[in-house]
């Protein structure tokens, strides 16, 4: 009685197993053939294709190594760029006729050797800008990437500082002349993020973006030690902190953004191939932003104790904590009616809650 029940899953089973050894022999048959092809050749040509082959194990041996065993730094790494409540401000002369460093510019300068010095700078790698082997982009995938799209959310941070350095932080009102380390830093830092040493284009060598980020990190420091010398300026007015909050608050609602376009894609099963990098990115802005906004309250300790700035410097220094520590292993992408989680929600709304209190203090020195 239970014969054609049993026969029928036979059938099923061997037509499963049938389908995936198919599969199976589709995917290997490249290699076989390969392999049958260089069978019959010489060491001549045996030799330039192992060492090609070792080549290409290695290099994704390296990019797997890269992208995979790395972690962003706890948060309270940026306690380092925080001074004492009765620290003098960036630029100010002391008593040993020093002047102030600014605490801001050492913050920035951290950043970027932690990206390019203590770590590798993954965007610039060339198997990573290939993909998987020209067919597949690793932003596609949900693992390759993440890395990637945390140091690119980092140096959008170091970016917009270096320009507000520039135009208005590292000068006097705008009469005086442009810091040349800071413009030299400004330059380095908005160089291309994912340079390699060769291109194809004439003259097929040209500086990679780690080289010039870390160009940019020694010209930040000098630009700190002349500070140190009282050779440079820091202009530590409200009306600048204002500006620069401004910029933040701003570059944060690009971020938000972004976010939102891809919480559209939301779905019941919280699968979303991109939901990861942008994440990451997010994350890794807010990362430096909160070591940035550390330095620059430390920066501008007077002002901030002439309006009253505390309390709302303490509190969104706590939105900071609290949103960086949304780290889950993996992203997920949750609609509204899923039991699944949109992590991609969770660090939107952290970044929401930062950016109106940067507003708020905005406010305060706009009165």
């Amino acid at each position: 009685m239970l014969d054609p029940i049993v026969n029928f899953f036979i059938r099923v089973f061997q037509w499963i197993g049938r389908g995936i050894g198919l599969v199976i022999a589709w995917i290997c048959w490249p290699f076989i053939a390969f392999a049958a092809w260089l069978r019959g050749r010489g060491w001549f040509v045996k030799i330039p294709v192992f060492a090609l082959i070792l080549a290409i194990v290695v290099g994704y041996g390296y990019l797997i190594a890269i992208t995979q065993f790395w972690a962003p730094r706890d948060v309270t790494y940026a306690e380092a760029f925080a001074d004492s409540d009765d620290s003098p401000t960036a630029g100010e002369r002391l008593a040993d006729n020093s002047c102030q460093r600014s605490a801001m510019v050492e913050a920035a300068a951290a950043i970027i050797d932690a990206n390019v010095n203590q770590g590798t700078w993954v965007p610039s790698n060339p198997l990573h800008k290939a993909g998987f082997f020209f067919l597949i982009d690793w932003n596609e995938t949900p693992f390759f990437d993440n890395r990637a799209a945390f140091q690119l959310g980092t140096n959008q941070a170091t970016r917009r500082t270096a320009v507000e350095l520039v135009d208005r932080l590292g000068r006097v009102r705008g009469t005086s002349s442009i810091n040349q380390n800071l413009q030299e830093a400004r330059e380095a830092a908005n160089y291309r993020e994912n340079a390699w040493v060769m291109t194809f284009s004439p003259p097929f060598l040209q500086p990679s973006t780690p080289a010039r980020l870390r160009n940019a990190r020694a010209s930040l420091l000098a630009f700190n030690r002349e500070l140190g010398q009282c050779r440079a300026d820091f202009d530590a007015r409200a009306d600048n902190l204002m500006q620069f909050l401004d910029r933040v608050t701003s570059d944060l609602g690009s971020t938000s953004e972004i976010l939102q376009n891809r919480l559209a894609a939301a779905n019941f099963t919280g699968f979303d191939r991109r939901a990861d990098d942008r994440f990451w990115f997010s994350y890794g802005q807010l990362h430096a932003y909160y070591a940035i906004l550390v330095g620059a309250r430390s920066d501008f300790r007077e002002v901030s104790r002439q309006r009253n700035l505390d309390a709302l410097w303490e509190r969104t220094e706590q939105q900071f904590r609290d949103t960086l520590r949304i780290r889950p292993p993996m992203i997920a992408n949750g609609s509204a009616s899923s039991m699944i989680k949109s992590h991609l929600e969770s660090i939107g709304f952290g970044l929401l809650r930062i950016r109106s209190n940067l507003v708020e203090m905005r406010e305060v020195l706009d009165r």
